[in-house]
């Protein structure tokens, strides 16, 4: 049975005068004593605050939770894979103000510690015991009309999940762009019943160096090629949008879904973090603490609370091919 109270501090015992804290998470009762700004200092570990948004530190915590019940899940999830939680944090209270290049820089790092933790390891071990079925390798398709382009992510029997080949049209399709200032819109949309599911999972542990592998993010991750025109882009969501294809929208300068898409960030249960930009592209989009929630939690978000969140900016019909990208609410 899950003891909360074992968890939860009064907000006076994260002064730098206490004893630090060394649980897994921290529920902090903001209404429980007073600490200054400059007396204050956060554990290593997600630290969240219980209380009411607007209070004067509420800013500085990871996330704002207000319900017992949403403690427990957070409490449940962060215990099971503690190191990767507590690197998420450690990553997205570092990278807020930094430039985008360089906090993805700090989220590939993070992502290839945690690459070789017993955590991510042992998640593995469990992944292998499923069977995987063959799947032919992804493929983007890129159309030129004039001044707009369109990429449309074409793997739909595996629900559009991000392979190597994927990843690599990808990357080499959105740098071309961002070098050709004579495109001034990106449609980026898929085909098949899914968005996105995310990374190839079978395509995980395949590099075993934590090292190689984050070299391999530095010249290969679409998240970088975004980043030069992601205020041209306009992403088309519908159905699932999870991992990194939801790491990679979420830099767009326009989101748009159905409203029959959710989103995702299940990588917390794998033993890491998002690490297609995801730690980047989020916060900027809907702020730090809503971010760490989605990720903490796992939870799905329902696409009427995504455009509530920022995390997408219109509804348009449950068409295919929404040309004009009308609004619905």
């Amino acid at each position: 049975m899950m003891n909360l109270a074992e968890l939860t501090i009064p907000i006076t015992q994260l002064s730098r005068f206490e004893e630090a804290w060394s649980g897994p998470i921290a529920f902090v009762a903001l209404n429980q004593g007073e600490v200054s700004l400059s007396d204050l200092r956060l554990p290593p570990c997600p630290t969240i605050g219980l209380g009411p948004s607007h209070h004067p530190l509420a800013s500085l915590f990871d996330a704002i939770v207000e319900t017992s019940i949403a403690c427990e899940r957070l409490a449940r999830a962060v215990i099971a894979n503690s190191h990767a939680a507590a690197v998420l944090v450690q990553v997205l209270r570092l990278t807020g103000s930094m430039p985008i290049a360089d906090a993805l820089t700090v989220e590939s790092m993070a992502y290839a510690v945690l690459q070789g933790s017993a955590e991510h390891c042992d998640w593995l071990v469990k992944r292998r015991t499923i069977a995987m079925e063959s799947s032919t390798p992804g493929h983007v398709r890129v159309l030129r009309e004039n001044d707009r382009l369109r990429l449309t992510l074409d793997r739909a029997e595996a629900n559009n999940a991000i392979d190597r080949s994927m990843r690599d049209e990808l990357a080499t399709a959105l740098t071309l762009a961002g070098l050709d200032r004579e495109v001034t819109r990106i449609d980026l949309d898929a085909r098949g019943k899914a968005f996105s599911l995310g990374a190839d999972l079978r395509e995980f542990g395949t590099t075993t160096d934590p090292a190689t592998a984050h070299a391999i993010r530095a010249r290969t991750l679409p998240a970088r090629a975004a980043i030069g025109c992601a205020e041209r882009m306009v992403v088309h969501v519908d159905g699932a949008c999870v991992g990194a294809g939801l790491e990679l929208a979420a830099f767009a300068g326009k989101v748009m879904a159905t409203t029959k898409s959710w989103f995702q960030l299940p990588e917390l249960a794998m033993g890491i973090i998002p690490g297609a930009g995801g730690c980047v592209s989020l916060p900027r989009r809907i702020g730090r603490q809503r971010t760490a929630l989605m990720v903490l939690s796992g939870r799905r978000i329902g696409a009427r609370e995504a455009l509530d969140w920022g995390l997408i900016d219109a509804l348009v019909d449950d068409t295919p091919a929404d040309e004009s990208g009308s609004d619905v609410a």
